[in-house]
């Protein structure tokens, strides 16, 4: 049986001293953060530069062999699905193909273990072109929304929701999903298979 936990009466908090040497450091930190914004006592604004590719939302970057990155559980959905990836992406597309797999989504499908060979196997294939990682760690999701900010030359597919919820606030990056057993594609203006929604 679960022990009960006793309310503890008259709890009161501990309070820094407002002379603590800990909240100086943190103060001096802030001080300059503030000083690297300022340049010559005026405040700096730093408007991030739209690349030269996009025409509004449009994305003229774009274009057959489209580079798609692949991410983790979109292989694996795909072989739930019973679909061929390249095949899948031709007709999708209706265009030639190039599917790109990152260190990190390697090393996610890696982590999996035994159950998710299969997805590894179709990973390793040598049509998958691999784009090698500089960064720490290993979290693919992380790494395909910095890619795709970087170039926006890239279609992402994915089934994560957070993910496709990442990059939809990026402008011009379309989105590649598995619905009713096809590949599906949002944000792509020239393709006639995409679903309305």
């Amino acid at each position: 049986p679960k022990q009960k936990k006793t309310r503890k009466f008259a709890a009161v908090k501990r309070m820094l001293n407002p002379k603590d040497q800990r909240l100086k450091v943190v103060q001096e930190r802030k001080a300059k953060k503030k000083k690297q914004r300022t340049h010559e006592g005026q405040l700096v604004k730093e408007v991030k530069k739209t690349p030269s590719e996009l025409f509004f939302k449009y994305n003229s970057s774009l274009g057959p062999p489209y580079h798609i990155l692949v991410d983790t559980n979109f292989i694996n959905f795909a072989i739930q699905n019973k679909l061929d990836v390249f095949t899948s992406f031709m007709d999708c597309l209706l265009a030639k193909c190039v599917p790109i797999i990152t260190d990190c989504v390697m090393a996610e499908l890696e982590k999996l273990g035994p159950k998710y060979r299969v997805a590894l196997r179709i990973a390793k294939d040598p049509r998958f072109e691999r784009l090698p990682c500089q960064h720490k760690g290993t979290y693919a999701d992380d790494c395909l929304v910095n890619r795709v900010n970087q170039h926006r030359c890239y279609i992402v597919a994915t089934c994560d929701k957070d993910l496709k919820r990442r990059i939809r606030k990026i402008p011009g990056v379309p989105i590649m999903y598995i619905s009713q057993r096809r590949f599906s594609i949002e944000r792509f203006p020239d393709v006639n298979n995409a679903p309305s929604t």
